[in-house]
């Protein structure tokens, strides 16, 4: 349960999305969301609806789904009519709890309108997919994300693997093969496209090997470890090392550390390896679309960026002399 009586901030909300899951209570944190969008104890009150459709994901995943349809109720009321990427997501997330509830016809009455938004936010393709796939129309899926590749390929003109943009069509593409995986459907020209804009891509980001921005809180990094031991190579043996390879990576090349889940890779991975490079990458690369990421590098005598409480002074900051 949230028990702190100050105000909760965007940059809390996106803390707790990557750890409650890991907590040891997560409905309570669930339900503390919920308390603290009724007692005003929002920063922004514009962030009522993240936070509620944060609880929604929560309860849900716990299966706990009387509790994930109210709070997603009031995640889409809360939204009202905005039209942006964060709505998106939470009207998916209703559709997806009402497939899971059986009430289906409400579900593909809610997904309808949300189609134009595949192609224009990134994350909108993964969500959508997901409701989609909770009440078993995968078949829809793979026509919605077809029409919607199609239409991103049709802006972009005869390369459109150069495109600056071309992450929203890779994201696109790769719900596509997933779902056309499920379905059993053999490689088509558009699975080819998405190899090749997978290379591109991953030669775009960051020298090095695509992930090495990509930062495990202490409770995900500890999970990361456990299910992929051979990845103690790649982001270090321990937490402590861990943040001193990042914070030598910033200091030398500069960037904005990618806050991870296992859950996340996981997801993103589908039916491939998560501990592959590709998988990494390709879940690195996503991150970075998204707007909340990880301020570096915070003031000597601010919080740390790697969420432990401490003055970065007394923190990561004299890892990078390690």
């Amino acid at each position: 349960m949230l028990t702190t009586t100050t105000e909760l901030t965007s940059a809390d909300l996106d803390e707790i999305r990557q750890t409650a899951l890991g907590a040891a209570d997560p409905l309570g944190i669930a339900a503390g969301l919920a308390e603290a969008v009724d007692a005003g104890r929002l920063a922004d009150p514009d962030d009522a609806g993240n936070a509620l459709a944060l609880a929604a994901e929560i309860a849900e995943s716990r299966s706990k789904l009387d509790a994930a349809l109210r709070y997603a109720d009031r995640a889409v009321e809360a939204f009202g009519t905005r039209d942006d990427s964060a709505s998106t997501n939470a009207k998916a997330v209703h559709a997806r709890i009402l497939f899971r509830v059986g009430r289906a016809d409400e579900a593909l009455a809610e997904l309808e309108p949300l189609r134009p938004a595949l192609t224009r936010h990134t994350d909108a393709a993964a969500y959508v997919t997901a409701a989609l796939a909770a009440g078993g129309r995968h078949q829809l899926a793979e026509e919605w994300l077809t029409e919607a590749v199609q239409a991103a390929l049709a802006e972009r003109g005869s390369d459109p693997s150069s495109a600056e943009d071309a992450g929203l069509l890779f994201f696109l593409l790769q719900q596509r093969h997933r779902t056309r995986h499920q379905l059993g459907r053999s490689h088509d020209a558009h699975d080819n496209l998405a190899d090749r804009l997978e290379t591109r891509l991953a030669n775009a980001t960051t020298t090095g090997g695509g992930d090495e921005l990509l930062f495990w809180p202490q409770a995900e990094f500890d999970r990361v470890i456990k299910e992929w031991p051979a990845l103690a190579e790649v982001y270090g043996p321990t937490w402590d090392e861990h943040r001193a390879r990042l914070e030598r990576t910033l200091v030398g090349k500069g960037g904005t550390p990618l806050s991870g889940t296992a859950d996340g890779l996981t997801r993103f991975a589908g039916d491939d390896d998560p501990a592959e490079a590709k998988a990494r990458t390709g879940y690195a690369r996503q991150l970075a679309t998204q707007p909340a990421q990880i301020t570096w590098p915070p003031e000597r005598n601010g919080s740390c960026w790697c969420g432990s409480g401490l003055k970065y002074k007394k923190c990561c900051l004299p890892r990078a002399r390690g």
